[in-house]
């Protein structure tokens, strides 16, 4: 695979890519978090800060060009700053952002992709707004890593090296940094250790550098040798609170005064800036009012979080969560996430080749945003997949809730009772129930002569399915759907629901309704085309 142009479009993907590789390593990362507290939420909270960030571009239109995708990113990382971690990162896309758009100013627009020494540029007014968000940088931390990947940046840039050379090189003199990060810091090597935010950059720049190049070198993962909650134990006992908001309606003396005044408070302490009137404010504290109240005293304060410090181990609580509870199906069609979409679920689409994963799963939950999550798989994930991805996103916080829905029929059927107002449990129920009472078969074209508990079958019949058993043998696909129906409709029934696949033509659910209202009186059809793959007709009976 060829390099790519740093463009617009690869930010886009760099962004998405980022958001699935935190996923990947957030437990690695977690598990390093001892300094400045061993909270172990050095991941999740980079995750946090990276999905918000990637939500906020999602956002935007398409067509918008590399300076515009850039600010967007780092607007969205400033609005879902979560913790010490969370801060830096939106001040490293801070830094991208307004390297970028001075640049593009400076061509009157005309800026189409980032080259290396605009690369390097942009990294070095990351180190510098970042030391200006913390105070003075502590070495053996983000900051130390960032500074090393800088200069590497600028060293390759400076050498002439194309633009996947240069990620590359900054990559690789991360790592390295990260390596040294021990000898820096004495509670890393305490705890055997690497600075689990340092980690945290490393998988960013390696997702940066596999969106451009096309690959990335496998790394090893870093293990502490000791306990983090250990060394936690041994050493005095941590601030009880984590302060995090949004301040706006103060200038930058009225900034300066409040970190004097939360540095008498607490520790840790993070002003985030951004080129509008805003800053993200970070301290560990005792008293988390009296951090809020001197906000208050300075400006205006919105998002105001609090997060108990004490005895955390990491979990990902539903506050972290942007709201209480939704729907993701998994469906298949372009007419099929609209169809499903319209109805106010979140939508995951299985790839054209392979089933959707656990990881797949995993990712659509953490990106739904919601601390409870009705899933409806629709016969689109193994229920080894079903059962991984769910357990995996509950220990994320979210509370999972997979419904029994055999096909996309059926997950229709659940997702009309959705109520979003009753009780998690009562709704599962509701919709499960919902679903099972939704009867459904299939119609598929036969690809070759076989015989089947209908009758003999050769290329070009339709077949009638319901569970595994082909029931109907006709000459086509109306004919098998047709008599299909006939059979679902034997216990009763008032809603037929018929969902049309890739290539089938709109006369054949005409046809289909034109028969039920001949033979099931009392009966009503209604046809969606989905575009799905696979199966021709879909079909359920309610």
């Amino acid at each position: 695979m060829s390099a790519r142009r740093l463009d617009a479009s690869a930010l886009r993907d760099w962004a998405h890519t980022a958001v699935g590789d935190l996923i990947t390593h957030t437990d690695e990362i977690n598990r390093l978090n001892v300094f400045p507290v061993a909270d172990a939420d050095t991941g999740t909270n980079m995750l946090f800060t990276m999905r918000s960030a990637w939500a906020h571009v999602d956002a935007e239109p398409p067509g918008r060009d590399v300076a515009a995708v850039a600010a967007a990113l780092a607007a969205g990382a400033l609005q879902g700053a979560r913790g010490n971690s969370g801060v830096i990162l939106s001040q490293i896309l801070l830094g991208f952002a307004e390297v970028i758009a001075s640049a593009a100013a400076e061509r009157e627009g005309d800026l189409a992709d980032i080259d290396g020494e605009l690369f390097g540029a942009a990294l070095r007014h990351a180190v510098g707004l970042v030391v200006s968000s913390m105070g003075d940088p502590v070495p053996g931390t983000i900051v130390s890593v960032l500074q090393a990947a800088a200069a590497a940046a600028e060293h390759s840039a400076a050498e002439g090296v194309e633009l996947v050379g240069v990620m590359e090189a900054t990559a690789e003199a991360a790592a390295a940094a990260l390596d040294e990060t021990p000898e820096q810091l004495d509670v890393l090597a305490e705890a055997g250790v690497v600075d689990s935010g340092g980690r945290g950059l490393l998988v960013l720049l390696d997702a940066l550098t596999g969106t451009v190049g096309g690959n990335t070198g496998h790394r090893p993962a870093y293990q502490p040798s000791s306990s983090p909650s250990a060394l936690m134990s041994r050493t005095a006992a941590p601030p009880q609170f984590e302060v995090m908001y949004l301040l706006s309606g103060c200038g930058l003396d009225a900034i300066e005064r409040l970190r004097g005044e939360l540095d008498k408070l607490g520790e840790s302490v993070a002003i985030a800036t951004s080129d509008t009137d805003q800053y993200s404010v970070h301290v560990h504290v005792d008293d988390a009012g009296a951090a809020v109240e001197a906000g208050l005293a300075v400006g205006v304060l919105r998002r105001i979080q609090i997060t108990a410090l004490t005895g955390t181990t990491g979990a990902r609580s539903a506050g972290g969560w942007a709201r209480g509870r939704a729907v993701l199906a998994v469906v298949d069609g372009d007419g099929g996430a609209e169809l499903f979409g319209g109805e106010g679920a979140h939508v995951l689409r299985p790839d054209a080749t392979e089933p959707v994963t656990a990881k797949q799963l995993l990712r659509a939950l953490v990106d739904v945003g919601a601390a409870q999550v009705m899933v409806l798989p629709n016969g689109y994930v193994a229920a080894e997949e079903l059962v991984a991805g769910c357990t995996a996103a509950i220990g994320w916080g979210i509370d999972v809730v997979p419904v029994p829905t055999g096909s996309m029929v059926q997950g229709l059927a659940a997702l009309a009772v959705h109520d979003e107002d009753r009780q998690a449990v009562d709704d599962g129920y509701t919709m499960a129930r919902a679903a099972a009472s939704a009867r459904h078969g299939s119609v598929r074209v036969a690809t070759e002569e076989a015989l089947t508990w209908a009758g003999t079958c050769k290329p070009g019949d339709g077949l009638g399915i319901a569970g595994d058993e082909v029931l109907i043998v006709g000459p086509d696909v109306t004919a098998a759907a047709a008599g299909l129906i006939d059979l679902l409709l034997v216990a009763g029934g008032e809603l037929v629901t018929v969902l049309t696949g890739e290539g089938v033509d709109a006369a054949v659910g005409e046809a289909l309704q034109a028969h039920v209202h001949r033979h099931h009186l009392g009966a009503e059809l209604v046809t969606y085309h989905t575009g799905h793959r696979g199966d021709a007709l879909l079909i359920g009976v309610e």
